[in-house]
């Protein structure tokens, strides 16, 4: 990698003058909310999506990051918008979150680590309120909910299993006690909120809204009647201002918000992609996990929060997770087996269905290992253009921008083909139907499930969140990423599966309802062996293990 170049130039690069860059060290900056006009020409917005991934990832960012090299490289004017890791995957399973290899966002260990201090402000905001709850509580406040009908939890930015159930408020004068639980900031409404606000007053406005419990008399408490929206707000006010770092290959980047994709809406935020369409003809932009969780939740809620919709869906896949989805065992799947490849692209074919129904155009990127059979690439080359559906293949990994112009080209071409007539939004469902036809939709359309079957105690969550009036609202399913399913060992392209809704969740302040499905869990634990383990700290400062294979 060469030598990062001043934030300065990068935000040059973009045309923005210096004083809508407020820097935030040498390569680091922030985009000053009140200097920005993004009511301009907007740039053609390209998703980034996936195939439902291996335990490692299917290389999304990575390929992300590639493409607007490659494009820079070919003269166009990119710019990737990505969400900001959580700490949690990157002492985990998953490792960092800026891409890989010679694909990376930098400074990578900054972004990684505590980068401008944006989770720590949610993290902070988040808890908060969890102090103004427990004191209206101790104080028996008449805005205080009913202590055994109180669902706001407390949070931290790092996987801890033991934090999953805990009990508040021991010892003499401690508060009253409780059971309570943690989420990972990740996965925090306010995560969501800041991720979708566009504006302080939207995001005050927001924060307001959170509904923390009930009363026994079941009128719903929210954040506002506690007085905790304008100090949270107070606590986000640089937390809000999109951050601009650069790619290895020195172009730019902008990396804010981070809403897991499997529990929350996995997008990063509103006002970072606005931007990047007021500044760059060739926006990039990356939805957590596979076009069933992040993919479809980018285009049914933040799309329509936000008033954009993009030209193009890129689906990553790799022969790997192909093989996977077509019965290869996960220790074997670096082995050539053209019959598991041709049986696991029925689970390419989902996902190809499922942009079609958004009515949007796709081009699938193979992104390629160094072990991968031309042959296998061969055959996958092959049933796209049976579909008509482009194809590239690129090694961003291994060889940066270099290793992904024909990628660049092929995507470059798919773009200019809408610039006749760009794709209108497509929805998979409208905010006036029911909550269970909503989520009947998604489970059919993006899934393939025939039907959705919601629990006894769903269907009492259901009933309650449609009588407190916001049974308006769009879904953001909390589902395995591992499957189209709810359940992870279910591999491939299953048929007649029913998806079962165990709990819905209102998330009053984000705009949506969580219908959870599975064993998801808000707090994640870590592996057997963490990430963590591999981390070093070098004589020079430098930090390095913080990215898989590095």
């Amino acid at each position: 990698m060469s030598a990062l170049r001043p934030i300065t130039q990068v935000a040059e690069e973009l045309g923005l003058k210096p004083h809508e860059v407020l820097p935030w060290g040498r390569h680091q900056a922030k985009l000053a909310l009140s200097e920005r006009d993004t009511s301009g020409p907007q740039g053609r917005l390209v998703l980034m999506t996936a195939i439902n991934p291996t335990p490692a990832g299917e290389g999304k960012t990575t390929t992300a990051v590639a493409l607007a090299m490659g494009m820079r490289r070919r003269g166009h004017r990119p710019l990737v918008c990505v969400r900001e890791p959580s700490l949690g995957p990157v002492f985990g399973l998953t490792g960092g979150g800026t891409g890989g290899g010679k694909a990376t966002l930098e400074p990578a260990s900054s972004i990684n680590l505590h980068f401008t201090g944006d989770l720590h402000a949610i993290t902070s905001a988040h808890n908060l309120l969890s102090a103004l709850v427990d004191n209206a509580l101790h104080w028996r406040s008449p805005s205080a909910p009913d202590p055994r009908q109180v669902r706001w939890p407390r949070a931290l930015d790092m996987n801890d299993r033991s934090l999953r159930q805990v009990v508040l408020g021991l010892g003499h004068g401690n508060g009253q006690p409780r059971e309570a639980s943690f989420d990972i900031t990740a996965a925090s409404e306010v995560m969501a909120i800041l991720s979708l606000a566009t504006s302080f007053e939207d995001l005050e406005r927001r924060l307001g809204e959170i509904v923390v419990g009930t009363k026994a008399s079941g009128e719903i408490v929210q954040a506002k009647q506690l007085g905790a929206g304008a100090a949270m707000t107070a606590l986000l006010m640089d937390a809000l201002m999109p951050n601009l770092v650069q790619t290895a290959e020195g172009g730019p980047a902008l990396v804010h918000g981070g809403p897991f994709g499997n529990i929350a809406h996995g997008c990063n935020s509103i006002l970072a992609t606005k931007a990047g369409m007021s500044l760059a003809r060739n926006v990039i932009t990356e939805a957590g996990f596979g076009l069933d969780l992040g993919g479809e939740k980018f285009l049914d809620i933040k799309c329509r929060a936000a008033g954009i919709w993009p030209r193009l869906g890129v689906l990553v896949a790799t022969l790997r997770a192909l093989k996977l989805h077509g019965g290869q065992p996960l220790h074997q799947v670096s082995q050539p087996a053209p019959d598991a490849l041709r049986r696991g692209l029925e689970h390419l074919e989902q996902h190809l269905e499922t942009l079609g129904t958004f009515g949007l155009p796709a081009v699938v990127a193979l992104n390629a290992f160094p072990d991968d059979s031309d042959a296998e690439h061969a055959i996958v080359k092959a049933f796209c253009a049976e579909r008509g559906v482009a194809v590239a293949r690129h090694t961003g990994f291994s060889h940066g921008g270099a290793g992904a112009e024909e990628l660049a080209d092929v995507v470059s071409e798919a773009l200019d083909a809408t610039d006749a007539a760009p794709p209108r939004p497509r929805y998979l469902y409208e905010l006036s139907d029911s909550l269970e036809d909503k989520v009947s939709a998604v489970a059919q359309k993006a899934y393939g499930a025939k039907g959705v079957h919601f629990t006894p105690a769903a269907q009492r969550d259901v009933a309650a969140i449609r009588a407190q009036g916001f049974g308006h609202l769009p879904v953001c399913m909390a589902k395995t990423h591992l499957s189209l399913t709810d359940d992870p060992t279910l591999i491939g392209r299953p048929r007649d599966f029913t998806i079962t809704v165990r709990e819905v969740r209102l998330r009053a302040g984000a705009g949506y309802v969580v219908p959870l499905t599975g064993d998801i869990m808000t707090m994640p634990g870590l592996p057997r062996e963490p990430a963590a383990s591999r981390v070093t700290v070098h004589p020079d400062g430098r930090v390095t293990g913080l990215m898989q294979g590095e």
